[in-house]
C-alpha cells in the first residue's frame, strides 16, 4: 500500500508533467482506465472523460478553447485520495473574456497512478466567460474556445488541459 506522501508526490508529478508538456510522463502517471469528471454545462470542458483517449480529447479541447495559467497551492491526502486546492486565471479564446478560478481536484491514486479525477471549478463563471455578446452567434464547441495550460509542448492531443484547468470568472471585468 502506498503512503499518503507517495500519493501526494504522484499528484505533484502529474501537475508538473502537464506544466512541462511531458506527454510520456503524464501518460505514465495515469491509469489506462482513468476517469476524469468535470461537472457543469454550457462550457466546452464539462463532461466525463475515460481512458487515455478521453484524456487526450479533454486536453486537446482545453488547448483549443482556453488560455490558462494554473497554480496548485495545497495538497491534502488521506488513504488513496489527494485533494488539490489551486487557482487559475486565463481567457476564453472565442470571446476573449478573462476569468479567475479557485478550484479543487479530488484525485484517487492507486498503485502509483491516477485512476479518478473530479474537478470542481466555478462552472458558472466559466460559462459566463464563454458567452458571446448579444450579437454574437457562435456557441462554444470542441472547435471553439478553449483554455490552455502554461505550455503547448504536450502535442496536439495533450496540450494543456486540464485539468486543471477549469476556471472561473470572478472579476468585474468579465461581465459583458
Amino acid at each position: 500500500m502506498m503512503s499518503t506522501e507517495k500519493n501526494i508526490q504522484t499528484v505533484k508529478d502529474f501537475f508538473a508533467a502537464i506544466g512541462s508538456g511531458d506527454r510520456k510522463a503524464l501518460l505514465a502517471l495515469v491509469a489506462e482506465d482513468i476517469e476524469w469528471i468535470i461537472p457543469g454545462k454550457d462550457w466546452p470542458l464539462a463532461g466525463t472523460y475515460r481512458g487515455h483517449a478521453g484524456l487526450a480529447d479533454l486536453l486537446d479541447t482545453a488547448s483549443k478553447s482556453m488560455e490558462t495559467s494554473t497554480e496548485p497551492r495545497e495538497f491534502v491526502a488521506q488513504g488513496d485520495r489527494v485533494l488539490v486546492v489551486g487557482f487559475a486565471s486565463g481567457k476564453v479564446k472565442a470571446t476573449n473574456k478573462p476569468f479567475e478560478d479557485d478550484w479543487v481536484f479530488a484525485i484517487t491514486v492507486r498503485d502509483g497512478r491516477l485512476t479518478n479525477i473530479w474537478e470542481y471549478v466555478d462552472t458558472q463563471a466559466l460559462a459566463r466567460a464563454a458567452q458571446m455578446g448579444a450579437s454574437g452567434a457562435a456557441q462554444m464547441d470542441a472547435s471553439g474556445p478553449a483554455w490552455r495550460w502554461p505550455t503547448a509542448a504536450l502535442g496536439p492531443a495533450l496540450n494543456e488541459p486540464w485539468i486543471g484547468a477549469s476556471h472561473a470568472a470572478r472579476s468585474s471585468n468579465t461581465q459583458p
